[in-house]
């Protein structure tokens, strides 16, 4: 099986007519199917449950996006059953056969990519150009996911030896566990859930309770490709309810995660308890929270970190675990910075995802409060330079705030806020800078602004995050060219969408045969 060698997606130009009206169209498209009802998927079975999640448009709160049903214990056992037998046959399917089921659903993805788009915008708030790159994204991972399996299912190259033939073979884990977040509702669920499919793995797919609908969209992909049934099993609900339930069974063999540091390092201590009955040692694989830095030194140049400062820090309403959330700048520059921070930051308009302002909602109404009472502590941590208020409008709308002379140690320099809010902390020099930068329990993406090679090859080696970047915004990372993944209590440096993610979804088996 040959495939030409893999490049990332396009994004969408919305200037051009053509493609808004595309849009628009996929918006009044997805308007007229809101308030839909979707069901559980376990095996071949759709199941509809008594207790149901309502999900809500943050920009209109008061709009039903869809309706899921809400599995308890009962459900989550079943889903672990089901995902464990299909697992028997789905083990031995050809590595190329299940490469291709990922790049017939890339078909069916690009075909329908302003819808999916269009969901986004409507059940978390994305505006055009982050629902797009989100959708982009998804397309890349499957691209990129089944061209990597086709490398892995190559002979591994061995150090030969005399009366014996050896081979090493990745063979699947089993059943596993995926639990994304509602802020990359497509593209990470997706990513994760297809780089275990394509390993030859079987999951339990439990949504967000914020995106559940996506999740439910997500599911018609493999209707249409004909994915056989069991492979994924789609099990909306409670953490609290049925999480325990899915990272404990005993017949879990991994779990892959991407959200909070606390509901990781939760599923994290549950996993590495061994549980009667089970006869391995889960694998968990977390990607958690960030509080993420801009380096600014007097050699930058201002106008372009500017940019990237506002892009980073308030593209997504600052809801990207990547995001800028702190700005340090050295103190010969900056007064000046803050000033053009504080410019760009009130150009910034505030309005519903649909109408495609640069700033939409926050995602419900409980990040809601907890961002507002973030900004609230930041008013004794610091000056309130922009923003600081609610918005107006009749859905979850924060003003982009930012917050200057903040102190390194203050909670809003420490804590994660997922939220469009950042601080702004004076250096004394550029090593200084380094120092604040690397004082928090995160390390997930940085960024440096200088011209001076040496500082940023200083960096280079100082500054530890996963993903540091160079005079450019520390968000945006592109499947196999920025493999991403944090360190510290950013997560487990999974590195999705590079060479090396798939083996977290393999083991390795040599054989060896004696010969004359």
């Amino acid at each position: 099986m040959s495939l030409p060698r893999f490049a990332t997606e396009a994004f969408t130009d919305f200037t051009v007519p053509a493609n808004r009206k595309k849009m628009e169209k996929a918006l009044a498209l997805v308007e007229s199917q809101l308030g839909r009802e979707y069901d559980i998927i376990i095996g071949a079975e759709r199941i509809k449950t008594e207790q149901k999640l309502y999900s809500y448009n943050p920009s209109n709160k008061d709009e039903v996006v869809g309706i899921v049903q809400k599995g308890s214990v009962a459900e989550a056992e079943k889903a672990i059953a089901a995902a464990y037998e299909a697992f028997q046959t789905w083990q031995y399917v050809k590595p190329e056969k299940r490469a291709q089921y990922l790049l017939k659903a890339v078909k069916v993805l690009r075909r329908r990519k302003f819808e999916y788009a269009a969901w986004m915008v409507f059940e978390v708030g994305k505006n055009w150009a982050e629902a797009d790159a989100d959708v982009a994204e998804a397309i890349d991972y499957l691209e990129f996911y089944a061209r990597e399996m086709l490398r892995y299912a190559k002979p591994k190259p061995l150090v030969k030896y005399p009366g014996e033939k050896n081979e090493q073979v990745y063979i699947p884990l089993g059943v596993g566990v995926v639990v994304p977040p509602w802020n990359f509702p497509l593209a990470i669920l997706l990513g994760m859930t297809t780089a275990a499919v394509v390993s030859g793995n079987n999951v339990v797919l439990k949504p967000s309770s914020e995106s559940p609908v996506i999740g439910a969209k997500f599911m018609e992909l493999w209707d249409e490709v004909g994915l056989p049934k069991g492979v994924i099993n789609f099990l909306p609900g409670g953490g609290a309810t049925i999480g325990d339930t899915l990272v404990g069974h005993p017949k879990t063999r991994f779990v892959a995660f991407t959200g909070s540091r606390e509901v990781g390092t939760h599923i994290y201590e549950l996993a590495a308890k061994v549980q009667p009955g089970q006869i391995w040692i889960k694998r968990a694989i977390a990607e958690m929270g960030g509080k993420d830095a801009i380096v600014v030194d007097e050699t930058a140049d201002l106008d372009a970190a500017v940019m990237a400062i506002v892009g980073s820090a308030f593209g997504y309403q600052g809801q990207k675990c990547s995001a800028c959330s702190r700005t340090i700048i050295v103190d010969k520059v900056y007064d000046r910075l803050v000033n053009k921070i504080v410019a760009k930051t009130e150009m910034l308009s505030v309005g519903p995802a649909k109408e495609n302002y640069p700033v939409g909602p926050v995602v419900s109404a409980s990040a809601e409060q907890k961002i507002l009472e973030y900004i609230e502590t930041g008013k004794s941590e610091g000056r309130i330079v922009a923003g600081g208020t609610k918005a107006e409008g009749n859905g979850y709308y924060i003003t982009p705030t930012v917050i200057a002379d903040v102190d390194p140690h203050a909670r809003i320099a420490q804590e994660e806020i997922f939220g469009p809010v950042l601080t702004v902390t004076k250096a004394r020099d550029f090593d200084h800078a380094l120092e604040i930068a690397n004082g928090t329990e995160y390390g997930l993406t940085g960024s440096v602004y200088s011209k001076n090679r040496k500082r940023l090859q200083k960096a280079g080696q100082v500054f530890h995050c996963g993903n540091l970047y160079y005079n450019r915004k520390c968000t945006g990372a592109l499947v196999g060219v920025h493999p991403f993944g944090g360190f510290n209590m950013s997560g487990t440096d999974s590195k999705a969408g590079g060479g090396d993610y798939l083996l977290l979804f393999l083991q390795a088996k040599v054989i060896t045969e004696k010969v004359k």
